[in-house]
């Protein structure tokens, strides 16, 4: 089993270190904070606890180090990490820089290292099916999709909503699409912090006269997330902030019919689709230690990290603008 060190307890990070575990490849926790580590060292006493990321560069027994700390951080952390000879899984977004993304990539394929991107909705059953469906002509054609992830709480004041928030729903729509847009647009509002984007809408242009949009905020009465996908045939809708399991996936048949030139609705019942109940976050790490074990790609690869991130930077622009 590949021996992973989760670098950054905090919010995620202890989400890592928990699954790491679960599945048997934690081998060291790091964390600067002296008190967060001698924590975890109570909770996790069969696991080595280090508040220093150079001891755990020179540990010949760690194969891979999982980072989950602030993305200012991630250039400087997986450059070090993949030039100490470990495969690197790091949460989202890759780096901040588009230029210190590809030079990750770059180091990662020389040293013929893995370099993983933390896009958690891949790893769930529910956006592989849609994806499977989606791509086996089961909605017919794409039409547009959209994207809530909103909240109440989770405030940040080192990132605005837009690098916090949509990450998870830009890699989405873009594994979905099967391309990068040809034009976005954002708007987005600060009401907390005149530095800080508190809601944010980015819409994207495809291809084929495809479009998608995402909206983000961290100032709604109720938390939402949302992905619905629009296809001439049928539409599907995966919620993931329902509690039943058996009702998080829909899928709607319906259509539309012609009174001449009138286009008048059909309606569907929707049709729930029911799949083994597993948690993305295992999946995802697993994913991770296979890739680096099995020496391929993994689905989220620096690749497609640079792809979210060069979305990113353009909606930021768009804001700026």
């Amino acid at each position: 089993m590949t021996n992973v060190a989760c670098v950054g307890a905090g919010y995620w990070g202890k989400n890592l270190i928990r699954n790491f575990h679960s599945i048997g490849a934690l081998h060291t926790i790091c964390d600067g904070v002296v008190e967060v580590a001698e924590k975890f060292q109570g909770l996790y006493p069969d696991v080595t606890v280090s508040t220093s990321f150079d001891e755990v560069l020179k540990n010949s027994e760690i194969d891979a180090i999982s980072i989950a700390t602030p993305a200012e951080t991630h250039h400087d952390l997986i450059r070090k990490a993949l030039n100490a000879g470990k495969h690197v899984y790091v949460e989202k977004p890759l780096c901040l820089d588009e230029a210190h993304a590809q030079e990750c990539i770059q180091l990662a394929e020389k040293l013929g290292l893995t370099l993983m991107v933390g896009h958690l909705l891949w790893y769930h059953p529910m956006v592989l099916e849609i994806k499977r469906a989606l791509h086996a002509g089961e909605l017919g054609k794409l039409g547009y999709i959209y994207s809530n992830r909103l909240n109440m709480g989770l405030l940040r004041s080192e990132e605005n909503v837009l690098w916090s928030f949509a990450p998870h729903d830009i890699s989405m729509i873009l594994g979905l699409v099967g391309s990068e847009p040809e034009s976005v647009q954002a708007h987005s509002a600060n009401h907390l912090n005149p530095e800080i984007a508190d809601h944010a809408v980015g819409l994207m242009k495809f291809a084929n006269n495809v479009s998608a949009h995402v909206f983000v905020s961290w100032l709604n009465p109720f938390k939402e997330q949302k992905l619905v996908v629009v296809g001439e045939d049928a539409m599907m809708v995966f919620d993931d902030t329902n509690p039943d399991w058996s009702k998080k996936l829909a899928k709607y048949a319906h259509s539309v019919e012609w009174d001449g030139s009138r286009p008048v609705a059909v309606k569907a019942e929707p049709e729930f689709i029911s799949l083994p109940k597993a948690e993305p976050l295992k999946n995802e790490c697993q994913h991770f230690v296979d890739s680096v074990e099995g020496k391929t790609a993994p689905r989220t690869d620096g690749q497609e990290g640079l792809r979210v991130l060069k979305v990113l930077n353009k909606l930021q622009q768009a804001m700026d603008a």
